[in-house]
């Protein structure tokens, strides 16, 4: 059967997932690298997981509980044979990458952790940028469901509750450079 698409067998497969992998923010799960690698209509998924399990058995990828990374040698494998990559594919692939790594970095850069205290939930919210954090904050509910909302919230509008923070603490300056 005639295969069409610029990925044609498991080598440009594998290339294609070292890429990939190489370029995505943050580790990712098997279902995620699946959707970014159906990029080309020569992707045979069988052939693709397949190729994923030998990646992760030689070394050139990682695997952490549902989710893969690239290690060193993944990433010096894929510096070494990118060149190869259809630039069609490649152009597909950054397009794709750019929302999810968008989303991959916001999700690292806004956290909130619940941890059980004598009296309620401590709920930590911490809010960093690209030079550090700019905002950690513990407050105290009295149980684990209030908690939880609270985190929920902060994750959904962290910016609504940084910039409310600065209007109390700074009434009347101007928060439209803010995060």
């Amino acid at each position: 059967m005639a295969k069409f698409g610029f990925i044609h067998d498991k080598l440009d497969i594998k290339l294609l997932v070292l890429y990939i992998m190489d370029r995505v923010a943050a580790p990712i799960d098997f279902a995620t690298l699946t959707d970014l690698a159906m990029c080309d209509s020569g992707v045979d998924y069988f052939q693709f997981a397949e190729a994923v399990s030998e990646l992760l058995g030689s070394g050139h990828l990682s695997q952490d509980g549902e989710f893969y990374a690239a290690t060193d040698k993944g990433r010096r494998a894929c510096a070494a044979g990118e060149s190869s990559l259809s630039p069609v594919v490649r152009g597909r692939c950054d397009q794709r990458l750019g929302p999810l790594n968008q989303a991959l970095k916001r999700k690292s850069q806004v956290r909130a952790e619940l941890k059980p205290q004598p009296g309620g939930y401590d709920v930590c919210l911490t809010m960093d940028d690209d030079q550090g954090s700019i905002l950690s904050l513990t407050l105290l509910a009295p149980s684990q469901e209030d908690g939880q909302r609270i985190a929920d919230h902060f994750l959904q509008h962290p910016d609504r509750i940084y910039n409310g923070i600065l209007g109390v603490l700074l009434p009347g300056h101007d928060r439209s450079d803010s995060p």
